[in-house]
């Protein structure tokens, strides 16, 4: 009886210290970043500084990031939870087959630049598929594919804002009215051509599109 307590509080030892990770798994196995980022930049870019706030924009990043995994969390259901529910397999099993969708998801969107970089780091002799690459190379090379690719997605949120930025500074600076702050200006015509061209659909549309999925 007391060995059967001993293993159970383990258990529940390791379960709470595994909710700690959560955060750091949805920040870096998954679409989580790449959506916060870009959502930051649309944010920047527009200039106003505190609208959206940071929980709206987390709250969106966190709801789309479950859209865009829809399909993986979907196979990991299928493939383990629902087998370990029933007993069917043990909870090692269970972890290896929850592995399987994640790294596929995580694959399709890295780089095999990234993926060389750090199997390169971790000394790796020749790998030559994806199981050969073991889970902890995969995971820092998905992230800096990540940050790379809301970058670029952020570079070209930054243009039109940047062209409405130059006209007005133009403008004003021709007029002579040098003493005006052009954001005064600017952040109006920047929230109007947003809203006008339903900036938020088009940037949710490219965002999950720009996962392979």
């Amino acid at each position: 009886m007391k060995s059967a307590d001993g293993a159970n509080a383990v258990q529940l030892l390791l379960l709470v210290g595994g909710l700690t990770l959560v955060p750091a798994l949805l920040f870096t196995v998954t679409g989580f970043t790449r959506i916060l980022v870009v959502l930051g930049f649309i944010r920047q870019g527009l200039g106003t500084q505190t609208a959206p706030p940071n929980q709206v924009l987390v709250g969106i990043a966190i709801f789309l990031t479950f859209f865009v995994m829809a399909p993986t969390f979907n196979a990991i259901n299928k493939e383990a939870i629902q087998p370990l529910r029933a007993e069917k397999i043990s909870q090692e099993t269970a972890l290896k087959r929850a592995e399987g969708p994640m790294r596929e998801f995580m694959f399709d969107q890295t780089r095999t630049k990234d993926i060389a970089l750090f199997a390169k780091l971790a000394k790796l002799e020749n790998p030559r598929t994806r199981k050969d690459i073991p889970t902890y190379v995969l995971i820092p090379a998905f992230t800096i594919s990540e940050l790379k690719t809301a970058f670029q997605i952020g570079f070209l949120i930054f243009l039109p804002f940047l062209v409405i930025d130059l006209v007005v500074s133009a403008t004003l600076m021709s007029m002579g009215m040098v003493m005006l702050p052009p954001v005064f200006i600017s952040l109006p015509f920047k929230i109007l051509l947003f809203v006008l061209v339903d900036g938020w659909n088009l940037i949710t549309q490219s965002l999950v599109q720009s996962f392979h999925i």
